[in-house]
């Protein structure tokens, strides 16, 4: 019988590259996503509904992700793998200049999220001894200007996913952390509202890291022995490293 994972966000970027390089490997997959057209194009690119089920739904709408669990499929209930991949950021400006609203879609979103279907789907991970893989970033750990909230749901991603792991050792689940640095997707132009200008800026000579380098990499914590679980994975391209500090210097100083 086949694995299954159940990966959120699965409508482009990581989230595609992850049910693909699954599904590759003989896994099922359970989709979700909120663009029902994307979630219907991939479900039947990894072998229709035999391989992949989708469920459309936003992540942040707690009484929605309810509805959408009680549908799945009796075949596609035991889960092995959990992949919290669902999540954004919204702008680059500095703090007094950001908008509330979308600070709070990236809790609800990142945090508020992630917590609710990761809580949802705990016991039939428990019941598998399966893996729960979390998306979070290297904002995690390394602030930059105009990452301020963004940064902050990523610190709680890798927080929690070590509490996960401390609270899940004896009941022979895994956990994972996997924090990418300077990564190509249609992420940047979610945040910065379209800006393909502002995108093709961003990449442009940097080689970044593309998704498919992402899901070889969480597919790879998937395949270890039982025994043997990665807390966390910092990944960053090789032209990404750390800058200096920056220091603030008064006008005429």
């Amino acid at each position: 019988m086949s694995k299954i994972a159940f990966i959120t966000g699965a409508t482009s970027g990581f989230g595609k590259a992850i049910a693909q390089r699954f599904v590759a490997e003989g896994w099922n997959v359970v989709l979700t996503g909120r663009r029902k057209d994307r979630l219907d194009a991939l479900v039947n690119e990894l072998g229709g509904a035999a391989r992949a089920c989708g469920l459309c739904f936003d992540i942040r709408d707690e009484a929605a992700t309810k509805d959408a669990l009680r549908s799945l499929p009796a075949e596609f209930q035991a889960l092995d793998a959990l992949v919290n991949n669902a999540g954004l950021a919204l702008g680059t400006g500095p703090a007094d200049a950001c908008d509330l609203g979308e600070w709070k879609t990236m809790i609800d979103t990142n945090v508020t999220g992630l917590v609710t279907i990761t809580r949802l789907l705990l016991e039939r991970l428990i019941a598998q001894h399966g893996l729960v893989v979390n998306l979070a970033s290297i904002a995690a750990s390394w602030p930059y200007p105009g990452g301020n909230v963004y940064g902050g749901t990523k610190a709680f991603v890798r927080q929690f996913s070590l509490g996960l792991r401390s609270d899940l050792s004896s009941r022979g689940v895994r956990v994972t952390s996997i924090e990418p640095g300077l990564s190509e997707s249609e992420f940047t132009l979610v945040r910065t509202g379209g800006d393909k200008a502002a995108y093709d800026k961003l990449y442009r000579g940097a080689k970044p890291l593309q998704p498919e380098d992402i899901a070889e990499t969480i597919y790879w914590v998937s395949s270890l022995p039982a025994h043997v679980n990665i807390n966390s994975v910092e990944i960053m391209p090789v032209s990404q490293s750390w800058a200096p500090f920056q220091v603030h210097r008064e006008t005429g100083a």
